[in-house]
């Protein structure tokens, strides 16, 4: 007889592999554009340390196998993520990620091995590995939190896409019911927030999807129109500035024209029926 615990485990590689695949079509992008544009590297470079350290903990623990593979597989991807951003980023910001790669995932990640593998010893190892674990992966799932108050000031959807928020539901809840079926509670606490938090924004868009259209719509329109009219104003006013100071100066109208051009104007109000 199958072992439900494995059978829910390959279910749970699938999502996971799925998540760590998602962000495929923006480096798709990068590659083309030979950009990083607006994209940032901290979240790559994070979910490289916490793929690693779980690869580190299923080899650690007795039966580790289904967290190695889906772990093991997820340090590759954040790999090759993390190397295009370093290509493509500009200059200055290819530096201070370069400089954060060796700090994190490297000199970090190197330290925790070193001193798992040379001062502890037992079941000391399982829990000191998997604590630091947890806690990644519970600021892994909290990170969303951001995106769910933007959801409830503007009212819209557009920045929390669904099937992100979707597939991290998906992968919570199973690991969470993998964690049951073998007893792994550094597995199941911070999945379990995660289940948590994942219901929580599925929630969100159920509650404002039909608030998003249009009033992200005509806010984009509104956007555009300011836009549109502060360039035509730019370029009606441009011409007369540079007309002004190429030529001669106009002079100023004295006190008494003034004084004279006021009346006039007040006797022509008056007089109009």
């Amino acid at each position: 007889m199958v072992d439900p615990s494995f059978v829910i485990g390959v279910v749970g590689n699938v999502i996971s592999i799925l998540v760590f695949t998602s962000p495929i079509g923006t480096f798709a992008r990068v590659v083309k554009k030979k950009s990083t544009e607006s994209f940032k590297g901290i979240p790559y470079i994070t979910t490289l340390l916490s793929t690693s350290l779980w690869t580190f903990y299923g080899l650690l623990k007795p039966g580790g196998l289904l967290i190695v593979t889906v772990n093991g597989a997820g340090s590759a991807l954040e790999a090759i993520y993390v190397l295009l951003f370093l290509i493509y980023a500009p200059s200055e910001t290819r530096v201070k990620m370069a400089k954060l790669v060796a700090v994190v995932d490297v000199g970090f990640l190197g330290m925790v091995v070193l001193v798992t593998l040379l001062a502890l010893h037992g079941s000391v190892r399982l829990l000191a590995v998997g604590s630091l674990c947890a806690v990644l992966t519970v600021g892994m799932y909290a990170s969303p939190l951001a995106a769910m108050r933007t959801v409830v000031k503007t009212k819209s959807v557009e920045y929390m896409p669904f099937f992100l928020s979707f597939f991290l539901f998906l992968n919570a809840g199973v690991w969470s019911i993998y964690s049951v079926l073998v007893k792994d509670y550094f597995i199941g606490v911070p999945n379990a927030i995660g289940f948590a938090l994942g219901s929580a924004q599925l929630i969100l868009y159920a509650v404002y999807r039909k608030k998003t259209t249009p009033s992200t719509t005509k806010a984009r329109e509104r956007d555009e129109e300011e836009e549109g009219s502060t360039h035509l104003v730019a370029q009606l006013e441009m011409p007369q500035q540079r007309h002004l100071h190429k030529g001669v100066s106009l002079p100023k109208p004295s006190s008494a024209s003034r004084d004279h051009g006021l009346t006039k104007f007040v006797k022509s109000i008056s007089m109009s029926p």
